[in-house]
């Protein structure tokens, strides 16, 4: 299962990224704005959309599998409602951005890139990337992966061809460039939707769903997911909007902007693999502890993390300290900015390798049923580490003479590798306390004794 999603999450990588090397042909303040202004409204996005899709996944899955007919059709129902109501949330959001950004203190010229690249992406979005969350759902709980790859991949090509033309041919800027990804993740979702619906319509056929148990809570059941893990990836845009804070207080703030914006952009697509292993991780945990096979977890969460930290030493440390200077002047418009950018790619390897574990428990935490320790490492990290972390590094820099740019990608480091090791501590400490439970107990039953057993 997790080769395709590999490979189908580096292409939704390339949306962003595809941006990014197109907005380095206009100038330092459209990478600013493409690659670090409108960043924390885009994990925003994905917050509310891998949210969603945990809870629609994992109760799809589980009604599937004990052949549920009408309990599926109950959660496709409550997630198409839950859908309209993200649809005008970001729909004012985007207005926000479009008329708001002149009012943000930035630089007239960044200010009107932000505007515009914002209010596009984030308005025509969430017309179509939310409407992608039922269809994918569905594909997955189906364990057809393939197809999730499919749908990536037909997206990020319509993204590059209209890029050229709208970019190239019609001269539209950082317009067009926002226009070609809502329009890519249109694609994707027309072809998501045709598997999803021939999907469904064999397993309708197949007259395979002999239970007619219904859920007496539906919203609820899918909210018990979905609420932590949106709170859980929304603290991470808390975290991009107090740097872009931070930075937008320091002298050349532009270019140390557009130097950060690179980073998290080639960061982020560096590390899919492991993002896109921890989606696989999810159905992995979850039918283990169903069989009551808890040794498997364990060996199967050890192998993972190694498998990834072996990925961050031959592929991506390499790659950023032989590419990475190559990479950060193609992207960058000035001297200035592609020096900056250079060095705060070193720091890729680092930042990749010490994520992981913070990356791959939190969906281990949802198999095992259990949401809430997701959330509670995302406020320890993002609300209680960033800010000081990132405030001392910056301090440090300037006492070393160094650029607060440097001191804050240190400072973040740190914060990562601190709740990345409290994460795996504790997964450790209560898979080490399952081991020693005789078996496990079914559906609510069972959710209901481990409350039990942790009070």
């Amino acid at each position: 299962m997790a080769g395709p999603l590999i490979l189908s999450f580096q292409m939704r990588s390339l949306f962003t990224f595809v941006d990014l090397a197109f907005a380095a042909t206009i100038g330092d303040a459209a990478i600013a704005a493409v690659g670090g202004l409108s960043f924390p409204y885009e994990i925003l996005m994905i917050a509310c959309w891998v949210g969603v899709s945990t809870g629609l996944t994992a109760n799809l899955s589980q009604a599937m599998g004990r052949r549920q007919g009408a309990r599926i059709e109950q959660i496709l129902s409550v997630s198409r409602r839950i859908v309209w109501g993200l649809v005008p949330v970001f729909s004012a959001i985007a207005a926000y951005i479009h008329f708001g950004a002149y009012h943000m203190g930035l630089d007239p010229a960044l200010a009107r890139q932000f505007s515009i690249y914002g209010g596009v992406l984030i308005g025509g979005s969430a017309f179509t990337a939310f409407w992608s969350i039922i269809p994918d759902s569905i594909i997955k709980a189906h364990h057809d992966t393939r197809s999730t790859m499919w749908a990536g991949i037909w997206s990020n090509l319509i993204n590059v061809g209209l890029n050229s033309v709208f970019l190239f041919v019609f001269h539209w800027g950082v317009f067009g460039i926002a226009l070609s990804t809502v329009l890519g993740r249109f694609g994707g979702l027309v072809y998501a939707l045709r598997k999803s619906a021939a999907h469904e319509a064999a397993r309708q056929a197949s007259d395979l769903d002999t239970d007619p148990g219904i859920d007496p809570s539906p919203l609820r059941s899918l909210m018990a997911l979905a609420v932590p893990a949106v709170l859980t990836y929304g603290l991470m845009a808390v975290e991009t909007a107090l740097v872009n804070w931070l930075l937008a207080r320091q002298a050349g703030a532009t270019e140390s902007i557009a130097a950060y914006g690179i980073f998290s952009r080639v960061l982020q697509f560096a590390a899919m693999p492991i993002i896109a292993s921890a989606v696989a991780v999810l159905p992995f945990v979850a039918r283990r502890f169903g069989e009551g096979d808890i040794g498997a977890i364990r060996r199967g969460m050890r192998q993972i993390t190694l498998a990834a930290a072996v990925y961050c030493a031959v592929l991506v440390t390499p790659a950023m300290f032989l590419g990475g200077p190559r990479l950060a002047r193609a992207l960058a418009e000035s001297a200035r900015t592609a020096e900056l950018g250079t060095v705060a790619l070193y720091f890729c390897p680092l930042a990749c390798l010490v994520m992981i574990p913070f990356v791959l428990c939190r969906p281990a935490f949802e198999g095992l049923q259990r949401g809430r320790p997701g959330l509670t490492m995302a406020v320890f990290r993002y609300a209680l580490l960033t800010i000081p972390c990132a405030f001392l590094g910056m301090k440090a820099a300037g006492a070393l003479a160094a650029e607060p740019l440097y001191g804050l990608l240190g400072g973040l480091v740190v914060a990562s590798s601190i709740s990345s090791s409290v994460f795996l501590a504790w997964l450790r400490r209560y898979l080490r306390g399952l081991a020693q439970r005789p078996e496990p107990e079914s559906g609510a039953g069972h959710r209901a004794g481990l409350r039990g057993r942790e009070k």
